[in-house]
């Protein structure tokens, strides 16, 4: 090969390389045996930026333009999470409230999240078969998690299945964790070399089952 043909070679790999934005929130982190993990995977690869709301903003008094920022040098959005009463925990809440404004986000001159990729990575306490349409919870989780999917929509972002783990009290005493940490590893590595099959990712009910330990 070349000098000319590695230049070219280097520039194309750099031309697909992702940049991926993790939003971390759990406000109980002490308790926590699932989310913790994926967020210190998180911050060892060096093209994630991995970042703790409550850690940042305990006073919930967040910089609205230095989180706008964050969302323009990235490519992928994530909201790392365990589900609260169905939804996210309040800061994600209060994030989207002041961070995704008009003009910004949405709206006429609010393109700045165009073709940018988001998902949701979260546990679940219920086992999987709760969230099922005859289950406990009578929806399933990409079916609870439609306000985000529209959020998604609004400002202009690509939706894809949520990253969920089911049954997460009892997933280190059942050694689930570090299998389900290893389908991250993946996932995050194939977010940031875009080679994720973005067709099945948009479909499937949780990503994890496109992941495996070892890739896909």
């Amino acid at each position: 090969m070349t000098d000319e043909n590695i230049i070219e070679s280097n520039v194309e790999s750099t031309k697909k390389s992702k940049k991926v934005l993790v939003l971390f929130a759990h406000p109980a982190q002490t308790r926590s045996e699932v989310n913790v993990p994926l967020f210190h995977e998180a911050k060892m690869n060096k093209h994630v930026t991995a970042v703790d709301l409550y850690a940042e903003y305990p006073d919930f008094n967040i910089d609205i333009e230095r989180e706008q920022q964050r969302l323009v040098d990235h490519d992928v959005i994530i909201f790392l999470f365990p589900l609260y009463w169905y939804s996210t925990p309040s800061i994600l809440k209060e994030w989207q409230d002041l961070v995704l404004e008009y003009g910004f986000a949405y709206g006429h001159e609010g393109t700045a999240l165009k073709d940018k990729l988001f998902l949701c990575a979260l546990s679940a306490g219920g086992k999987e078969e709760a969230y099922q349409t005859d289950g406990f919870n009578h929806y399933t989780i990409r079916q609870l998690l439609q306000p985000l999917e529209q959020m998604a929509q609004i400002t202009h972002m690509t939706y894809i299945a949520p990253f969920a783990i089911f049954g997460s009290r009892t997933a280190q005493e059942e050694h689930r964790v570090a299998e389900h940490r290893g389908k991250w590893t993946t996932l995050l590595n194939k977010l940031t070399t875009n080679t994720l099959n973005l067709e099945k990712a948009k479909h499937i009910e949780n990503l994890a089952d496109l992941c495996t330990s070892q890739g896909e």
